[in-house]
């Protein structure tokens, strides 16, 4: 089962922070989890924040996703190379076991093919369910790929959401 939410508030790293909180809640209560949550720190006002992910189920550091370009710069900052070590490194937990794996964001990348799109794929395949945050702008990339294996997710469900898929799995 594919869950994604997408929220309302447009708060810079509201998602982000939803899902961190969520992934705490559900590591403490004993779920064995998969997957990244993003981190974001401020660097100074004004300024684009630093972005890291954190891998669960792996207890090494979190992963730098954004690269300086210097000022001024328009380009793209995510730095490609780092968000496929954090893939990679998911998919040596997922090779482990996990009940759930949480996914940061279904974005561009994953629109696109990349990210952790494969990744995805292969922990449905594999009967273990998936939570992603899904943004407004990246919603018909998600349908295409998730065709109808999506269920929506409200915000404030994701505990009873994940659960209920433990519960399923365990069936």
């Amino acid at each position: 089962m594919l869950g994604f939410v997408t929220i309302q508030d447009q708060t810079p790293g509201a998602g982000d922070r939803l899902l961190t909180a969520a992934a705490e809640r559900l590591a403490a209560a004993g779920m064995r989890l998969a997957g990244a949550v993003q981190i974001n720190t401020e660097t100074s006002p004004g300024c684009d924040c630093d972005m890291d992910l954190r891998i669960l189920g792996d207890d090494g550091l979190p992963v730098r996703i954004t690269q300086s370009l210097g000022l001024g710069s328009q380009g793209c900052r995510l730095d490609t190379g780092a968000l496929a070590q954090a893939v990679a490194r998911t998919e040596s937990v997922l090779a482990r076991g996990a009940d759930l794996m949480i996914v940061n964001k279904f974005g561009k990348q994953e629109c696109f093919g990349r990210g952790f799109r494969e990744t995805i794929a292969r922990a449905l395949a594999a009967g273990i369910p998936v939570l992603v945050h899904v943004p407004d702008e990246q919603l018909p990339g998600f349908h295409a790929f998730a065709g109808d294996l999506a269920q929506p997710v409200c915000a404030d469900r994701i505990d009873d959401w994940c659960r209920a898929r433990l519960a399923d799995t365990a069936a």
